[in-house]
């Protein structure tokens, strides 16, 4: 039953996944289920606090993240008409809406990435997520993501490796400028 998954439940089950390091693409697949599950789950919407952080648009509460940063689960509220610069994760990933809807621009970088600081960016698509609805993030993939509503929006994230610890950059698409990005975390 969907609704009496536990975090202790989905943090055993990827575990399971990843042990052993199999591709990614195997891991995307098993995790993205699993995922589901847990965003549809009483527990989790009882660990939903909303809080935003006011500067950057959208709150990040981690749930989980083993010692070594790997296996991060956090909830993500997002602050109507906010939302990311296009940037990458470093790591791979599965985002599950939880409650309102986020569009997801998905961008390519065009540029051969040899000039510190600099990058070009092509605007690929746009996807509007619902609850329910999954995505998952290879480490290398582009994307920006904004909350058109009039709501927070919530959406449950699993990585590989928590954000803040894999490099990842943010991008600005007018400027053709890529820098290092983290982000506040409750």
């Amino acid at each position: 039953m969907p609704g009496s998954y536990t975090l202790q439940q989905f943090v055993a089950e990827l575990r399971a996944v990843t042990a052993g390091g199999p591709q990614v693409s195997a891991i995307l697949q098993q995790v993205k289920p699993l995922a589901r599950r847990f965003a549809a789950s009483r527990e989790l919407r009882s660990r939903c606090n909303l809080q935003c952080d006011e500067r950057q648009g959208f709150g990040f509460q981690l749930l989980h993240e083993e010692p070594d940063h790997t296996l991060a689960v956090a909830v993500l509220s997002w602050l109507p008409g906010r939302g990311t610069p296009p940037h990458d994760h470093g790591t791979w990933g599965v985002v599950v809406g939880v409650t309102g809807d986020e569009v997801n621009a998905f961008w390519q970088r065009v540029d051969d990435g040899t000039r510190p600081g600099y990058a070009e960016l092509r605007r690929l698509s746009e996807k509007t997520f619902s609850p329910g609805d999954a995505i998952a993030i290879t480490p290398e993939i582009i994307h920006s993501v904004r909350n058109e509503t009039d709501r927070i929006s919530v959406s449950l994230h699993v990585y590989g490796r928590n954000i803040n610890f894999t490099g990842r950059s943010q991008f600005d698409p007018e400027r053709r400028t890529v820098t290092p990005w983290t982000v506040v975390q409750n």
